[in-house]
């Protein structure tokens, strides 16, 4: 399909090592379809990389999903739990993957046809899930970096992260204010860049 010759040229990009270069649009290749692909990818590798450390993230550990003490986050998905509420880390991240499971699958958000048009809304979509699923890299760097590093997973991590960030950031799809809780490892992943 065309959407997994996209995922290809990106894992080829990957390869090169330039990740600037890697989240580039393919010349000739609508905005929407290169969205929407790599926005399924950062969420299977957000997934595996929180599901190596979900032992570490426990209701006890964890009892309000935070990144660090001065951001904390509370769930409302809009449809079944409108007002946001307070819940631990592992209950938060599981209506996270949930909801955003949901909105993947969904045919009329993210097309999986050649010729079917995204809607008018996919953008603003994909930016909730792109912004949600940031708050995942930034509890893990916060709340659980040690295990990660025990794990030996650091490395994998960094570099799904910084794919992450060079992403968003060259189309613009999460306010910085949103990136508050990790702008130090983010500007220095930057500038190893540069």
């Amino acid at each position: 399909s065309h959407q997994y010759e996209l995922l290809k040229h990106a894992e080829a990009t990957l390869g090169s090592g330039n990740l600037r270069q890697a989240v580039m649009l393919p010349e000739g290749e609508d905005l929407n379809e290169w969205i929407a692909v790599n926005t399924v990818d950062f969420f299977n590798q957000i997934n595996m990389l929180y599901g190596t450390i979900t032992e570490f993230c426990t209701e006890a550990s964890c009892p309000v999903m935070s990144a660090g003490p001065r951001y904390e986050y509370h769930w409302a998905d809009g449809t079944n739990i409108k007002k946001p509420i307070k819940c631990s880390a592992p209950k938060y991240i599981d209506y996270l993957m949930t909801w955003v499971q949901d909105q993947l699958d969904d045919e009329t958000l993210f097309p999986s046809k050649i010729g079917v048009p995204f809607p008018k809304n996919f953008m603003s979509v994909a930016k909730t899930i792109l912004k949600r699923l940031f708050r995942v890299y930034a509890h893990i760097y916060h709340q659980h970096f040690d295990s990660v590093m025990r794990l030996q997973e650091e490395a994998h991590l960094n570099t799904s992260f910084k794919h992450f960030i060079f992403f968003v950031q060259e189309f613009n799809l999460i306010d910085r204010r949103e990136l508050a809780p990790l702008q130090e490892l983010i500007e220095k992943l930057g500038s190893k860049d540069r």
